[in-house]
């Protein structure tokens, strides 16, 4: 169905016990390289052009995981609560894509982040008005049958037997109704999308599966996952490297404000804010890591709601613009240039208050102070500058 309106449908609203606790939460939302798995899985899909709409089942007490996981896909994904069981949430998401004018949906795996596009192609491709479409790999092993003390009983013959994967394409209208049909009938033990078909009397054609395309199940497959996404980013790490300049001159006060510490003075520095030009240099240095601007693109000088405001808000949105999009903040570096006042007494209160702004420990945060000697206007006491390096770290690895 190359030509047809194509909608996806996610299933995130397992506990994922078989996987054990984390802290993390269920393990669509554990961190896989430097991202949840879940933002992998969406990624895959709101990237891919043969997508128009997706929806996606959490559980209801997961709204604000979600979000934070999805970071900035939340907002371009239908979210529904999931039911009690897998293919309760399925229902209920098709159910939510019902007014997109679909001709066609992928039913997937949250938990499948190595999803590639050609999968995508293929499974797209196969589906028919009338059939649905199922990526499947042959099985390999030799099967056995078991019976009681686990004594095995036959072999089974594995000509013609496949391990089914997701995503599973299916024509819209057909898939909705033949869940529905199951909701009414009581039905809840299919284990898949391709079975509730097979019940309705849905045709069902298999594509080639993709190998990579694993399933996270256990706590030993995410640690395999982990360890693929470190070979696969180990040689080209995304590392970026951002750099901050700001200056503002004296007038008349009682003291002035450098990487968010007061600091007694007989001048105050001029600005629109409070005038801290180690934090405006260093919302320069995190905006410079991702493209994202500078501090007039977010906080122009012209509005009126910065008037006085406190720099430390400047640099809470140019980390959190960061991690949005997955980046890991490895060191900041603030330099501060002035003849006055001092800075060496204030150094440990301006790193303790950069820890707590970034999120990260001391050992990654310096803060130097140097004079012009006296030259310039620095030289003159007539303001301050402050130079400002950040390096962040990113998912993925550098273009080839």
């Amino acid at each position: 169905m190359k030509n047809g309106k194509i909608g996806v449908v996610l299933v995130a609203a397992g506990r994922g016990e078989r996987a054990g606790q984390s802290i993390e939460g269920p393990k669509q939302y554990r961190l896989l390289g430097s991202e949840p798995v879940i933002r992998h899985t969406l990624r895959a899909f709101l990237g891919h052009p043969a997508i128009a709409s997706v929806a996606v089942a959490i559980h209801p007490q997961d709204e604000d995981l979600f979000s934070s996981a999805a970071g900035e896909f939340a907002s371009k994904v239908i979210v529904v609560y999931g039911g009690a069981t897998r293919q309760a949430s399925t229902r209920l998401a098709l159910l939510a894509l019902r007014d997109e004018e679909l001709d066609a949906v992928l039913i997937h795996d949250a938990v499948r982040p190595f999803v590639e596009a050609a999968l995508i192609d293929r499974v797209v491709e196969g589906v028919e008005p009338e059939r649905g479409s199922l990526p499947a790999l042959p099985v390999s092993d030799t099967l056995k049958r078991a019976g009681e003390a686990k004594l095995v009983t036959e072999t089974v013959p594995r000509a013609g037997l496949y391990a089914a994967q997701t995503p599973q394409g299916f024509p819209f209208a057909p898939i909705l109704e033949a869940h529905e049909r199951a909701h009414a009938a009581g039905r809840q033990d299919f284990t898949d999308d391709a079975a509730i078909a097979e019940w309705a009397g849905i045709p069902v054609r298999i594509v080639e599966g993709a190998a990579d395309n694993v399933k996270l199940t256990w706590a030993r497959d995410i640690e395999i996952a982990k360890a693929r996404m470190i070979t696969q980013t180990a040689f080209f790490p995304d590392v970026r490297t951002g750099n901050g300049y700001d200056v503002h001159s004296f007038e008349e006060g009682s003291h002035v404000t450098l990487c968010g510490v007061e600091i007694p003075h007989d001048k105050r520095l001029s600005g629109h804010s409070d005038a801290d030009v180690g934090l405006h240099a260093l919302t320069d240095a995190l905006l410079a890591t991702c493209g994202a601007g500078d501090i007039g693109t977010h906080f122009p000088p012209s509005d009126m709601r910065w008037k006085g405001a406190a720099s430390k808000i400047f640099v809470a949105e140019a980390v959190r613009i960061v991690r949005e999009r997955g980046g890991r903040i490895a060191n900041a570096d603030v330099t501060l240039i002035c003849e006055a006042p001092r800075i060496g007494p204030h150094r440990e209160a301006m790193t303790a208050a950069l820890c707590g702004m970034l999120g990260i420990s001391a050992d990654r945060v310096s803060v130097k102070a140097t004079t012009n000697e006296k030259l310039g206007f620095v030289g003159r006491k007539e303001g301050i500058a402050a130079i400002a390096t950040a390096t962040v770290v990113y998912p993925g690895g550098l273009p080839e």
